[in-house]
């Protein structure tokens, strides 16, 4: 059963009727292919207004869609082979954060990303996307075996935040995300960070320093949450739509403040309705800057990139 969203509904209903036409038509042997075109044209109206007009909102809505696809709905459909690897050898292993070696296209990269789950064991398994420090040492430590092996990083992030438990405190979850951040601003093959769904706070830093950030275009990335924001500013989540305004966390807004290198657009509807083309357009653009950044040199790629993240926020008055 298909999950809809509340702007999704009214395209959803005359796409039911569409259905019950088709199968009236075809019960009682009637033309209505005249009916059908104008309906048909009439819902890729509808569906192209609905979200060429999406609010931001409904752009946190739809990174959320239980039906998107996650990290490991990707990996499975771009990598013609893929080697999970486990562990951060200190721990334990992090089902939050999945990653290993995985070929795309003849194109060996080290890929990991931050898993949700569906349904509610999944979820609970995978502590619903939210990784403990150990999953971001699991990430350092593929990332370093990348670098041993001259092998690119291509990262997928896809996370409400990391996890916020005493325990994950206790262990230095602090830590383990500072640490991230500053052995991927050195790191000496390319490394492209793609955030697929949520982009929450240290959350996402944690795998986010990269030659390449891009965004999907119905992800967002934000120091919080609107819903946080909300509680915060107006002591209430019921300002969340006015607190994602303020935030401009949409893939557009990061592209024009500079915070992300670029856009990646979805199957229209969202990329929950194309499983297959949504992975074939990210792999034709994942393949497409580890050839673009194959080409500079090791040195110039890594001061780049540091360039890049230490003149971000950066205010000359």
């Amino acid at each position: 059963m298909r999950t809809l969203l509340e702007f999704e509904k009214p395209i959803a209903e005359l796409e039911a009727k569409l259905e019950d036409m088709k199968n009236l038509a075809l019960k009682n042997n009637v033309d209505v292919s005249s009916a059908v075109r104008n309906l048909t044209n009439s819902i890729e109206a509808l569906r192209k207004e609905t979200f060429e007009n999406l609010t931001r909102w409904q752009r946190v809505q739809l990174s959320r869609h239980p039906d998107r696809p996650y990290s490991l709905d990707y990996i499975q459909l771009m990598c013609q082979e893929f080697h999970e690897l486990h562990g951060d050898r200190n721990v334990r292993d992090d089902p939050a954060i999945v990653g290993g070696l995985g070929n795309i296209d003849g194109q060996t990269v080290m890929i990991i990303g931050q898993q949700k789950g569906r349904k509610t064991k999944e979820r609970q398994y995978r502590n619903f996307g939210m990784p403990n420090p150990e999953g971001y040492r699991k990430a350092l430590r593929l990332m370093r075996m990348a670098e041993k092996f001259n092998v690119p990083i291509v990262t997928l992030i896809d996370t409400p935040g990391a996890y916020p438990g005493l325990e994950a405190e206790e262990r230095g979850q602090g830590e383990a995300i500072a640490r991230n951040i500053k052995e991927m601003m050195t790191l000496k093959v390319p490394v492209i960070c793609v955030i697929i769904g949520e982009g929450a706070s240290g959350g996402a830093l944690g795998i986010g320093v990269g030659d390449r950030v891009l965004m999907l275009e119905n992800s967002w990335y934000s120091v919080i949450s609107p819903e946080n924001c909300s509680t915060i500013l107006w002591k209430s989540w019921d300002f969340k739509e006015q607190a994602a305004d303020a935030l401009k966390l949409t893939a557009e807004d990061m592209k024009g403040f500079g915070l992300v290198d670029g856009l990646i657009e979805e199957p229209e509807g969202g990329a929950h309705l194309d499983f297959e083309k949504a992975s074939e357009i990210l792999k034709k653009r994942i393949l497409k800057e580890i050839k673009a950044l194959d080409k500079i040199e090791v040195q110039d790629r890594v001061d780049a990139r540091i360039e890049k993240f230490c003149s971000m926020g950066v205010v000359i008055e």
